[in-house]
């Protein structure tokens, strides 16, 4: 029994050190999902507008031939970027990223497409590396707080490789696999096109729901084309941005909520382990008091036979 005892407050022990490490992470975690979510909220507005821009650009119906709004004829090569983040804890964060990641690319391939990876993310680097997987380019170390710079060097990377012909080593299209922050106990993971572009153009005139009919305050300099050009380039920019903030705040709730039920489920555990811990105590209590009777009794026969 003194081995057995010995064994589960061991086990305690080491329990009980795991429940602070995930009550740490967890404490952690609550504490930077206001920042993510405060950035995440601050950046809709900008990509809700550069949205309505150029869908006006594109309503005025002259420049509608853009290198990117156009399907390409040769889509056999097709990128896809996926966004995991660099540390663990955070649950199925990482494994609904790469799962849905590899139903895209079976998808892609299925239609004679070959899927070109670009990484974001530690996790989804590891993963790839460890078997053996080719990738194009991978950026590390920006899950926890994105950087914008970061962003627009990778929105340039995919614009400049949708720019390059398929046969010289371009892609035919751009998809983005990304956990969307639905609730601080549900996000979703999402894969979208984002090149070519597909922007609903509205007709010309105020927003929905305006007696007025106004036209939107836009006057474009110098021309609607070179406006056009530049401002689909900072729209797939801004986009890849805003998927960075969804991810990133989508890994803070996920590893808060991972972290929470870890704590829970090791508080149970040491109880569990204390009531095999005071059942055990009790028996080699039991069993000494047993001892100790026998032993006098038999004592005490010995002292009479005398």
């Amino acid at each position: 029994m003194g081995a057995e005892l010995r064994a589960i407050r061991a086990r305690i022990r080491s329990v009980t050190s795991t429940a602070k490490i995930t009550r740490a992470q967890e404490l952690i975690a609550s504490s930077r999902i206001p920042g993510a979510r405060r950035r995440l909220d601050a950046a809709r507005p900008y990509a809700r507008e550069i949205t309505r821009a150029a869908s006006v650009l594109i309503s005025h119906g002259t420049h509608t031939n853009h290198a990117l709004l156009n399907l390409r004829p040769d889509t056999s090569r097709v990128a896809v970027l996926l966004m995991s983040s660099d540390r663990g804890f955070c649950g199925g964060f990482n494994n609904n990223v790469l799962r849905q990641s590899d139903a895209l690319a079976a998808l892609l391939r299925a239609q004679d497409k070959e899927p070109v990876f670009y990484l974001c993310g530690r996790k989804a680097v590891d993963f790839y590396r460890f078997r053996h997987r080719r990738t194009e380019r991978e950026w590390v170390g920006l899950s926890d707080h994105p950087a914008y710079e970061v962003a627009a060097e990778i929105g340039q990377t995919l614009v400049d490789a949708f720019d390059t012909p398929t046969r010289a080593g371009g892609v035919g299209e751009v998809h983005v696999v990304f956990t969307e922050f639905v609730s601080m106990l549900a996000q979703q993971t999402r894969a979208h096109r984002i090149l070519p572009l597909e922007i609903e153009e509205r007709e010309m005139g105020g927003e929905p729901g305006d007696p007025t009919g106004a036209p939107p305050p836009y006057e474009f300099e110098p021309s609607t084309g070179a406006v056009l050009d530049l401002l689909l380039r900072q729209y797939v920019r801004g986009r890849i941005w805003g998927m960075l903030l969804e991810s990133s705040a989508s890994e803070h709730a996920a590893r808060r909520q991972a972290m929470t039920s870890a704590t829970e489920n090791a508080h149970e555990l040491i109880g569990q382990l204390t009531r095999r811990a005071n059942s055990a105590r009790q028996a080699e209590i039991t069993t000494e008091l047993t001892e100790i009777a026998s032993g006098a009794e038999a004592l005490s026969r010995s002292t009479g036979e005398r």
